[in-house]
């Protein structure tokens, strides 16, 4: 295949397009079945969870959280950060609350986090709000056993952002226990031609500061002893399966802890609408990390 710096930009336009590359159905229905699937899994887990919606995290509208807590009395209590994707510009934590219906019954705390999506947040801003919000869910949790990372699509981005900050600029060091990245982009130079860079208007330079794969070196300092896996669809496109295989290998490379799945019969988005199924094989692997299975 060849490199994305070779590729015209219609082409490149199509690699970033997830919605082109699903089996299932059309683009444009893709789309609306899969924001119709997360708002039907949010819905069935706040009927089973008990929930704290919009708790503040900063001073900005979009700075809020949703928390999915299970109805137990332990104090032993796993948690679960999700961050949602959309491309930086789609979906909000009204659709994020999804992966708590398997979770909530094995006693486990899911967060769904907002963030300004663009046009109104920038890149910048989006990653400072992420961060930000990890910080205000641990102090508001002092008791967390173990502390995991899921993000989807751009939200696997922004989590690989949070493994890699420097967190000597904030109060605390969360430890990371595992995250799941589920079809992320790892390295954001490609975009910055395509459709996709219009409403976030990404110089290369903002570009480069924040592609997880050009911060490995920090999050081996910040996140040495999270449990990493990177899970891609079998029919994600070409350029998002090799993002991820590159971002794999070079943490592979600087001897971290990290898996990669290869999810069969799944594309950029039912890998991770799937996730409200306990026998789902990334729900269960999430189990398994947690010691729930």
């Amino acid at each position: 295949m060849l490199h994305w710096t070779q590729m015209s930009e219609d082409e490149l336009e199509r690699q970033y397009s997830p919605s082109r590359w699903s089996r299932r159905m059309a683009a444009d229905d893709v789309i609306k079945a899969h924001e119709r699937a997360l708002k039907e899994g949010t819905e069935r887990a706040r009927g089973l969870a008990q929930t704290l919606l919009n708790v503040p995290y900063g001073e900005g509208d979009g700075e809020k959280l949703d928390v999915y807590i299970p109805r137990t009395n332990s104090l032993d209590v796993h948690l679960v950060i999700y961050i949602h994707g959309g491309y930086w510009q789609l979906l909000s934590k009204e659709e994020s609350g999804f992966m708590a219906v398997p979770l909530v019954d094995k006693g486990v705390v899911v967060v769904a986090v907002d963030y300004d999506i663009a046009p109104k947040g920038n890149m910048d801003l989006m990653v400072s709000q992420v961060r930000r919000s990890v910080v205000s869910v641990v102090q508001q949790y002092s008791h967390i056993s173990g502390l995991y990372l899921c993000g989807h699509s751009a939200g696997a981005h922004l989590a690989a952002m949070v493994l890699s900050t420097d967190w000597s600029q904030y109060s605390i060091t969360p430890q990371f226990k595992g995250a799941f990245l589920v079809s992320g982009i790892y390295d954001l130079l490609p975009i910055l031609s395509t459709t996709v860079n219009e409403p976030l208007k990404m110089t290369e330079e903002v570009a480069v500061k924040n592609s997880p794969i050009k911060l490995v070196p920090q999050l081996k300092l910040s996140s040495s002893s999270c449990h990493i896996i990177v899970a891609i669809g079998e029919n994600d496109s070409p350029e998002f399966r090799k993002q991820s295989e590159e971002y794999y290998k070079t943490l592979e490379a600087s001897g971290l802890n990290v898996t990669m799945e290869d999810v069969a019969n799944t594309d950029h988005f039912n890998i991770i609408e799937q996730l409200v199924d306990e026998e789902y094989q990334l729900t269960k692997l999430l189990l398994k990390m947690m010691g729930k299975s």
